[in-house]
Order: C-alpha cells, then sequence, then structure tokens
C-alpha cells in the first residue's frame, strides 16, 4: 500500500541511450530485463502526467575529456555518459516536454551540484518517488540524500535496475533500511493515483 507526504514529484533518472536505449549503456554493467521495465517506465510518466504529478528528467553528462568525473573510474565503471555520444542521451521514448526539467549531472546523485533542490522547491515537493538505474550507485545516492534532505522517498522497485541482481538486492535493503515504507512497485502507485483521481484530487 503506498502512502505518500504532500506534493509528489516522479525522477527518472539516468534512463540513457538515445535512440539505441534498449543496449547496454557503455561502461556500465546493467542487470538484464530492460526490455520489461521500459513499459512500465513509460505508462507511469503518462499516468503522473494525467494526475497533474510533476515529471523531472535526470541525465548524466561528462566532458570528453572527463575533466568533471572526478572518482567515477576507480570503481568497476568505465568512462560512460560522455558529452555527444547517442548513448548518453535520454532514451528516445521519454519525450520530455517543454514544461519539464531535464537536470543534468556531473556525480551520481542527482542532489548534488545540481539545480533538483531548486525545482523540487518550486513543486512544493514533500515526496520523491524514483525510477531508472542504477539501483546500487545513482538510485541509491539520490534517495539516500533525498532521505537526509527531508523527503518521503519512494523507490518503485519494479522501475529500476542494478548493475546486477545482488547489488541492485542489496541497495533495495539499505535503502528501505532508511525509510521503512521506501520500496513500493509501479502497481502500488497505479493504484494511489486511480484512487486520488476517483477521490477527486
Amino acid at each position: 500500500m503506498l502512502t505518500v507526504t504532500g506534493n509528489p514529484v516522479l525522477i527518472v533518472v539516468d534512463i540513457q541511450g538515445g535512440s539505441t536505449s534498449a543496449l547496454p549503456t557503455p561502461g556500465i554493467p546493467v542487470m538484464s530485463g530492460r526490455a520489461e521495465r521500459a513499459p512500465r517506465v513509460r505508462d507511469l510518466i503518462a499516468h503522473c502526467r494525467e494526475a497533474d504529478i510533476p515529471v523531472v528528467f535526470i541525465q548524466e553528462v561528462h566532458k570528453r575529456d572527463l575533466v568533471d568525473i572526478g572518482r567515477e573510474l576507480d570503481g568497476a565503471e568505465g568512462s560512460h555518459c560522455l558529452e555527444g555520444d547517442e548513448s548518453t542521451e535520454l532514451a528516445s521514448w521519454l519525450e520530455p516536454r517543454p514544461e519539464e526539467f531535464v537536470i543534468r549531472k556531473r556525480r551520481y546523485s542527482a542532489f548534488f551540484g545540481t539545480e533538483l533542490e531548486i525545482v523540487l522547491k518550486a513543486y512544493k515537493a514533500e515526496t520523491v518517488m524514483l525510477v531508472g538505474g542504477l539501483t546500487d550507485i545513482c538510485i541509491h545516492y539520490t534517495a539516500a540524500d533525498a532521505h537526509q534532505h527531508d523527503y518521503t522517498v519512494r523507490v518503485l522497485t519494479d522501475c529500476v535496475a542494478g548493475s546486477s541482481e545482488r547489488a541492485h538486492d542489496a541497495a533495495l535493503e539499505a535503502i528501505g533500511y532508511l525509510q521503512r515504507d521506501a520500496l513500493v512497485t509501479a502497481g502500488d502507485v497505479h493504484e494511489w493515483l486511480d484512487e486520488r483521481e476517483a477521490a477527486g484530487v
């Protein structure tokens, strides 16, 4: 059962790849199931838009000379999300609207060094709903920062993917430790949106 505090915002984290978005992002291992997750995310975005829930898109981007990549190459990831590469563009099926924010980031957390906090304040948001990837990296860091900024966090477990199934499960466990009701599904959100509409909210 989904519970939401105040105004929610859907945050779509790093669903990239341009027109080749069915393929893994170069330099980053990703667990299987992307083809099944994409329609869930697309339907969720459409339902949120219909319900006047703001949708914010996050895109990781780095300069081609890697001057801004920091310590990201110290771990398992190779060079990734380079400016100008087709694979760095948002997945072509996302199609952000002109009035929706697309926020570029250069670190794992969508809060770090970006205008996300300004955007959430503009929407008077109290709850953030996270979809995208990677569960164990950008979703986890964004969820932790949202928690520390006192937002209610909801991670849609069937709309996120980790670098592996093991890492995905461990990250969800860690997020659930921060907020006991953080883990939900796309079905939970659709049900909540339907109930909200029926109530005339």
